[in-house]
């Protein structure tokens, strides 16, 4: 193959790149997937310091939906089923938790002229309780709770409509936590959220 002949196969194939993975304004993406959600290892502790928490991993199936208010720049909305956590309080079982955890995330995608397009962006979290089960302690109660998260990852571009998503997230989760009607402190959860999903954009 001698020059010219090189030289424009690839500039064929980078404009192939460029067009798989262009995030125009009013573009939209929709993502299925798996999210493995892992605490932080100090969950910190309840009743004066009386019971150490430790909170559960646990992977969900994950739903994303973007849609992109500029080039390159959209807004991220995470959904799953819903996670359960068991909880443990001086390294016994007190109760599983289960919740959800929507987020509202900005994400800016890097043009990088290949098959791989970075991102990164931050957003908004809140985690709603639905449900506590397996109580050992009556008359507990745990609160919903808001926080800032960040995101990170990439996009692995299998053709000009499809991805393959590597990313992750690290959320602030704070669950105030009450007995008897009593506030007795609060859980630290503060996890990474580890995800694989499938991208479509239309």
């Amino acid at each position: 193959m001698n020059t010219t002949k090189l030289v424009s196969a690839a500039a064929v194939l980078a404009v192939c790149a460029t067009g798989a993975l262009a995030q125009s304004k009013g573009d939209m993406t929709a993502g299925i997937g798996f999210a493995w959600v892992n605490p932080s290892d100090d969950n910190g502790s309840l009743a004066s310091g009386a019971l150490d928490m430790d909170v559960g991993e646990n992977t969900q199936l994950s739903l994303t939906f973007e849609y992109f208010i500029a080039d390159n720049l959209g807004i991220e909305v995470l959904a799953a089923t819903p996670f359960t956590h068991q909880v443990k309080a001086n390294g016994s079982d007190i109760v599983k938790v289960k919740h959800l955890p929507p987020t509202v995330t900005l994400n800016y995608h890097v043009p990088t002229n290949t098959a791989f397009t970075p991102f990164f962006g931050a957003g908004v979290n809140y985690t709603t309780i639905l449900g506590l089960e397996d109580q050992k302690i009556s008359g507990l109660d745990i609160k919903d709770s808001w926080g800032l998260s960040g995101h990170f990852g990439v996009d692995y571009a299998i053709n000009e409509r499809s991805a393959l998503r590597v990313d992750a997230r690290y959320i602030d989760i704070d669950l105030d936590v009450e007995l008897n009607g009593e506030d007795i402190g609060t859980v630290e959860v503060d996890p990474w959220v580890f995800g694989v999903s499938y991208i479509l954009r239309f």
